[in-house]
C-alpha cells in the first residue's frame, strides 16, 4: 500500500489525497471529504449515513400525523355526541309546538 501522499484524489485526478475515508477506504482532496461525528468521511458516504436518520424522521412525521388525525376523529366524535346527548335531554314540551303560541301573537 502506498504512502497517502503518494496517493491521488479519487474524483480530482490531479490533486493529491489527504485523507482516506474511513467508510468506503477512497483517498481524497480537502474539498471532498468533511468531518461528521469526529471522522473525516466523503460526501456519498455521508449521504448514505445520514438517509437512515431522514427515514427515520419521516416515519416519525407520519405517525404523528396519523396521531393528529386520530385525536381530530375523537373530538369531533365527542363533540356531536354531546351535542346528540343535549339534545336528547331537551324535555317533549319545547317539541309540540306549545311554545310558539304565545298570547302576544293571537292579539
Amino acid at each position: 500500500m502506498a504512502a497517502l501522499s503518494q496517493q491521488r484524489c479519487f474524483h480530482h485526478a490531479t490533486r493529491e489525497a489527504v485523507a482516506r475515508c474511513l467508510e468506503c477506504r477512497r483517498y481524497f482532496c480537502r474539498e471532498c471529504v468533511t468531518e461528521h461525528e469526529d471522522r473525516l468521511i466523503c460526501a456519498s458516504c455521508l449521504k448514505k449515513l445520514t438517509a437512515g436518520s431522514q427515514q427515520r424522521k419521516q416515519r416519525l412525521r407520519l405517525a404523528v400525523q396519523a396521531g393528529q388525525v386520530l385525536a381530530g376523529i375523537l373530538v369531533a366524535w365527542l363533540f356531536f355526541y354531546s351535542l346528540g346527548r343535549i339534545l336528547l335531554l331537551i324535555p317533549t314540551s319545547f317539541h309540540d309546538g306549545t311554545i310558539w303560541e304565545s298570547a302576544d301573537w293571537e292579539r
